[in-house]
């Protein structure tokens, strides 16, 4: 009997293929995932360990692989990816959240009008602005009380010096006006009236200025001050900023006063050019000199109120404090004062107008021009002196976050400020 032909590498007992015969394929797995061939668990959703260059899960249910060329399927929540990343990301999230790199610093606070650290100069005029929004009634109220009265006195001293003069100056001015039709001199009333006027409010913006600057101080921290309180409490140090005004003011008309002296002298003497050296060289420099201690004074009188120091003290505070920001208090400061120019011009331009033309006096001699451009020059002095104030404390805060670190005091304030809210207590201001 002839034996069966078999293939190469056939083993025994599986049958004998005839020779030319080829075996038909196996059937195909069943798909990755499906079924109880993938596995023991009834479902079928892996327990089989990864193939080799497999990581865990990727099969995409539990430790199942898929076959080769398979597309990965995506994981049920809890499953796969997530146990595969979870607990990495952790890992991840705690080392890059966790503690705080080394030289990290927090976001400034912000309980109040700025932020509690050094400030920009945008920073600076929206803080002025947000300060006046905050506390209206001491920073519009109380201001435009003083200076209304200021202002009145200004006017009634316009009014009495008007006809006066206008009488003493009709002979000088009988060959420019000989009928007084144009009134000139009548203007010299109005002219004199204002220049007498001008240290009366001087001193009441000086003031205000520094009594303004304890609401500006207690809106940086969340606060408010009411006016009884603000008269109260700092009117002592309001006479001190009357004393320091008057030295500032004596000191200013002394210097300018021994130029004018010396230029009168030297005219009457027939020096031209030593007249004119003195006009051009005294003036420039004494005109230099004058600007250079404006700035470094301009801190005094924040000094004076928020620190309650003695008054000499209390110069040399903010003289020191000024020390070494010459130029960027000069250049802040020169720019709020174009733009309280401007505002004033703005407020005060229309009454005037109404003054020329309405009224036909265009040289204010009259009760009712008078009247009228009195109005206009309280609304312009008030705008502008609440604005300055503002910039001048907010200026004193920011150099001393910048050297004495007052931001670490100012925001345990805002927060004690914010704590004892509800209870009715007011937390101390810091100075």
């Amino acid at each position: 009997m002839t034996e069966p032909t078999r293939e190469p590498g056939t083993p025994q007992g599986t049958g004998a293929t005839p020779a030319g015969h080829t075996p038909p394929s196996p059937p195909p797995p069943p798909p990755t995932g499906w079924g109880p061939a993938y596995g023991s668990s009834p479902t079928g959703y892996g327990q089989q360990p990864p193939g080799p260059g497999q990581p865990p899960g990727y099969g995409g249910y539990g430790q199942q692989p898929a076959p080769p060329g398979a597309a990965p399927q995506p994981p049920p929540p809890g499953q796969g990816y997530g146990q595969q990343y979870g607990q990495q990301y952790g890992q991840y999230q705690g080392q890059q959240y966790g503690a705080p790199a080394p030289g990290y610093r927090p976001p400034p606070v912000q309980r109040g009008i700025v932020p509690l650290r050094p400030l920009g100069l945008g920073e600076i005029f929206d803080g002025a602005f947000r300060a006046i929004r905050d506390n209206p009634r001491v920073m519009f109220g109380f201001t435009a009380i003083v200076i209304s009265a200021t202002v009145l006195v200004q006017a009634v001293v316009m009014w009495v010096l008007a006809e006066s003069v206008a009488a003493a100056m009709t002979g000088a001015t009988s060959e420019l006006d000989p009928t007084g039709e144009f009134g000139i001199a009548g203007s010299f009333g109005a002219v004199i009236g204002q220049m007498l006027t001008l240290p009366l409010i001087s001193l009441a913006t000086t003031v205000l200025t520094g009594l303004l600057i304890v609401s500006v101080s207690r809106s940086v921290i969340g606060q408010t001050i009411t006016v009884g309180d603000l008269w109260t409490r700092y009117w002592r140090r309001g006479v001190l900023l009357v004393v320091f005004s008057l030295a500032t003011g004596l000191l200013f008309t002394l210097a300018w006063g021994l130029l004018v002296a010396a230029v009168v002298l030297l005219a009457s003497a027939e020096q031209w050019g030593a007249m004119a050296a003195v006009i051009i060289i005294g003036g420039l420099g004494l005109f230099v000199a004058s600007i250079w201690f404006f700035v470094r004074v301009l801190l005094v009188p924040p000094t004076i109120v928020l620190e309650g120091a003695p008054f000499l003290e209390a110069v040399k505070r903010g003289w020191r404090l000024s020390r070494g920001s010459f130029w960027r208090l000069l250049g802040i400061y020169l720019l709020t004062s174009i733009i309280v120019y401007l505002v004033a011009q703005i407020v005060v331009t229309p009454f005037a107008l109404i003054s020329s033309f309405v009224l036909q006096d265009p040289f204010m001699t009259g009760f009712w021009s008078i009247a009228l451009t009195s109005i206009g020059n309280a609304l312009a002095y008030t705008l502008t002196t609440v604005f300055t104030a503002a910039v001048v404390a907010l200026l004193y805060i920011d150099l001393r976050i910048r050297r004495e670190g007052l931001d670490v005091e100012l925001t345990r304030a805002a927060e004690a400020a914010a704590a004892e809210a509800t209870s009715g207590t007011t937390p101390r201001s810091p100075s």
